[in-house]
C-alpha cells in the first residue's frame, strides 16, 4: 500500500511541475528546439556528419535553453546527460554495439558529473560530438580488419597513455611481434608506431583546448621523449604547432 501511495504521489508532483512548466514556458513565450533540429542532429551523428552535427549544434544552442533544474549548472548537466542518451542511441542505430556505445556513455557521463565550470560543459558539448562520431566511425572500420588487428587496435585505444611497444600488444594479442606487425602493416596501411602517434596526437588535441596543462606536460603524458618531438609530430598530422592549435581556443570563448 505504502508504495502505491508514493507512485501516486509521485505521479501528482510530476504532472503538477508539467502544469507549472507549460505555464511558466507560456509566460516567458519559450518554445523548445524544433524537433526537426534535433533529428537533423542526430542523423548527422548516426552518419558520422562531424561538421554537419556541430552546425546544426550551434544553431540548437543559438535558441533559449529548456531549465532542466533550479541551478544554472545543475540544468546544464542534464541537458548533457540527456545528450549523451541521444547521441548513445544514435551511432548504435550507426552499427556500433550497444555495449561499446552504453560504456562511452557511462564515461561522458562521469566526465560530465566532474566538471563545476558552465564555460568548460559548453565547450564539452562539442566534444561529445567528436568522441561519438569517432567512436561510431573506429568501430565500422575495424569492420574490415582481421581478429587480431582489432584486438590491437582497441589495446591501443584502451592503453594510449601506456608505454606501447609492438611487443606489449603481441603479447596482448597472441600473436608474433613480426606477424602483428606485417598484418596490421597490410591492413591498416601504416605501422603500429605510426597509428599509436597519430591516436596519442589526436587525444592531446582536448588538454591543449580545455586544459591549462603546459605544453611540455601534455607531451610527457602522452609519453613523447620530449616537446621538440611532440611539436614535430603535432605539426606533421595537423599543419599547425601545438601552440597554435591551443589558440584555437579563443575561437570557443
Amino acid at each position: 500500500m505504502g508504495g502505491i501511495e508514493m507512485s501516486t504521489s509521485i505521479s501528482q508532483s510530476v504532472i503538477k511541475q508539467f502544469l507549472n512548466s507549460r505555464i511558466k514556458n507560456r509566460e516567458n513565450d519559450y518554445i523548445h528546439p524544433p524537433y526537426n533540429l534535433e533529428q537533423q542532429l542526430l542523423d548527422s551523428i548516426r552518419l558520422g556528419h562531424e561538421d554537419y552535427a556541430i552546425r546544426t549544434l550551434k544553431q540548437i544552442n543559438k535558441l533559449e535553453s529548456a531549465t532542466l533544474a533550479s541551478n544554472t549548472l545543475r540544468s546544464k548537466k542534464n541537458s548533457m546527460i540527456a545528450l549523451c542518451t541521444l547521441f548513445t542511441r544514435a551511432i548504435i542505430k550507426g552499427g556500433v554495439i550497444p555495449e561499446i556505445a552504453f560504456n562511452l556513455s557511462d564515461a561522458c557521463i562521469r566526465e560530465i558529473e566532474n566538471i563545476n565550470d558552465l564555460e568548460h560543459l559548453k565547450k564539452m558539448e562539442y566534444d561529445l560530438v567528436h568522441h561519438f562520431i569517432t567512436t561510431l566511425k573506429r568501430e565500422n572500420n575495424s569492420k574490415k580488419y582481421s581478429h587480431s588487428v582489432n584486438l590491437a587496435i582497441h589495446y591501443i585505444y584502451d592503453n594510449i597513455l601506456q608505454n606501447l611497444s609492438l611487443n606489449t600488444i603481441a603479447g596482448h594479442v597472441h600473436v608474433t611481434p613480426s606477424y602483428l606487425s606485417n598484418r596490421f602493416k597490410k591492413e591498416v596501411g601504416t605501422t603500429i608506431t605510426e597509428f599509436i602517434n597519430k591516436k596519442r596526437i589526436e587525444e592531446s588535441k582536448y588538454f591543449l583546448l580545455h586544459t591549462n596543462t603546459s605544453i611540455s606536460d601534455i607531451a610527457v603524458l602522452f609519453r613523447f621523449c620530449n616537446q621538440s618531438y611532440y611539436t614535430f609530430l603535432f605539426k606533421k598530422y595537423t599543419g599547425v604547432t601545438p601552440r597554435e592549435y591551443r589558440s584555437l581556443k579563443e575561437q570557443y570563448s
